[in-house]
């Protein structure tokens, strides 16, 4: 193979992961990065005692890649798995936490559900499947196989957890694939979710209901510093692309921005990694319509409140997961991960932590409103919930504000998908990446980089363009 050179835009996990595949088949691989540092939304950060994720605070365990990863960046020693007693996963119901079902004995005497709606999930393999191709948003999917309690008490709660998003808005097609290929193949999430199962045991791959939840000792940052040294001196920090556009002999013309100023290069393949709002104006001369469609895409802001307590002060039992909230609840946050429960090395044994998610599509006017009495509110929520005394102060409130923080594949999000591979074969080198594409867990990331990895070699073989 020729000698190619790869310009990847992002030092996300996204980039990192692609950049380190195709730097393993002796591809020339450069990154730029907007920031100081790498890993994007992965910063972990230690203060005294203690250890925050304002980013993903955890993967889950659900592709063999993770352990060619954690192998290959020779991080054994630091990887660690959520601890047992963090499988027990709450939803607020009016003022008390209960426990979601972990199975069918536990279906049976749960009060999450009433009577009536546990008998409705006996009718689910024989309610018809929808037509062909249809998208409906999940709100619309889980009404019409589980009904509205399972949408209000389980689903819509899930959503806020995962995506910070609307059920009634997010599309079961783009957001939620797999659940949507179960009905479309199998007629029925129940019959889909048996076959399932036998799939994935051919395929090595696990469900995320029964994966392993891991993390670092250092935090999610680890795995992306540890990308990083391996691109040794192959990232530009602090670098940002203010336009792309057509170039000499087909190559594309990036204009960066540094801290010295403007400087223009060229290059013949390009992957972008960065967040559509950011690659949307910089492509505007290049393709105008796909630029619309990036900009289409909606992030909802969601602000991370980090909290530590005295064991002593929390009446609420510590025995899992953490808690989500239901919208009909009317609260003033999505719902907190107990991170010291979780993971234990977060902090002192007297201590508990807790991560607690603000904002999201629920709050879309996070960012016009006072943060700090906001903050406050949260606070004093929180405690209510967990038993704590409102004279108890926490003896650490760290916070972190993403103006712009995970894209929502809303309804109609399927056209955005097709004109980007549209633009793809309209633009040939030019790779679009990212957690706008093939999902936006930390899993789905890395999977979705390899397989760009692998189209990017595949070009490169077919590709007789001169090396830049």
């Amino acid at each position: 193979m020729k000698k190619h050179k790869v310009l990847v835009l992002g030092a996300g996990i996204s980039g990192l992961c692609s950049a380190y595949w195709l730097k393993k088949q002796q591809i020339d691989v450069e990154l730029i990065e907007a920031s100081a540092q790498a890993g994007g939304s992965m910063q972990s950060v230690r203060k005294g005692g203690f250890l925050m994720d304002f980013g993903p605070n955890s993967g889950l365990d659900t592709t063999p890649l993770i352990g060619q990863l954690v192998e290959e960046l020779k991080l054994q020693d630091q990887i660690i798995y959520a601890n047992q007693a963090a499988k027990k996963r709450y939803i607020l119901q009016g003022h008390r936490l209960e426990a979601l079902p972990s199975g069918p004995l536990s279906f049976l005497s749960t009060h999450l559900f009433s009577t009536s709606a546990k008998l409705r999930l006996l009718k689910e393999p024989f309610i018809r499947p929808l037509s062909p191709g249809q998208d409906i948003s999940i709100a619309d999917f889980v009404r019409h196989r589980l009904g509205e309690e399972f949408l209000n008490n389980a689903v819509d709660p899930f959503i806020s957890g995962i995506y910070a998003g609307n059920p009634e808005k997010l599309s079961v097609k783009s957001a939620m694939p797999k659940l949507y290929a179960l009905e479309e193949k199998h007629g029925s999430l129940i019959r889909g979710a048996i076959a399932g199962a036998k799939e994935r045991k051919k395929s090595k791959e696990t469900s995320k209901q029964t994966a392993r939840q891991f993390s670092f000792r250092e935090g999610m940052q680890t795995l992306a510093k540890a990308l990083a040294a391996q691109m040794e001196t192959g990232i530009r920090y602090q670098t940002s692309v203010k336009k792309i556009e057509r170039g000499t002999s087909q190559k594309y013309k990036l204009t960066l921005e540094l801290a010295e100023g403007l400087r223009e290069v060229e290059a013949d393949t390009v992957l972008s990694t960065i967040p559509a709002h950011r690659l949307s104006p910089a492509i505007q001369n290049l393709d105008e319509s796909l630029s619309q469609h990036l900009n289409a895409i909606t992030y909802p802001p969601v602000m991370v409140l980090y909290l530590a307590f005295e064991k002593k002060a929390i009446r609420q039992a510590l025995d899992g997961f953490g808690f989500l909230i239901p919208g009909r609840e009317r609260r003033s946050f999505l719902g907190a991960i107990w991170s010291s429960v979780i993971f234990p090395q977060r902090a002192d044994d007297q201590y508990a932590t807790f991560t607690i998610f603000v904002g999201g599509a629920r709050q879309q006017g996070l960012l016009q409103e006072d943060l700090e009495a906001k903050k406050k509110k949260v606070i004093r929520e929180f405690k209510e919930i967990m038993m704590i005394a409102d004279s108890v102060e926490p003896i650490l409130a760290e916070s972190k504000l993403w103006n712009k923080a995970i894209p929502q594949y809303n309804l109609g999000y399927q056209e955005h998908e097709d004109y980007f591979q549209r633009f793809e074969v309209e633009h040939p080198g030019f790779f679009l990446g990212g957690n706008y594409r093939g999902g936006i867990s930390v899993s789905d990331c890395i999977n979705t980089s390899e397989l760009n990895s692998q189209r990017i070699l595949e070009y490169l073989k077919r590709s007789t363009k001169p090396v830049v």
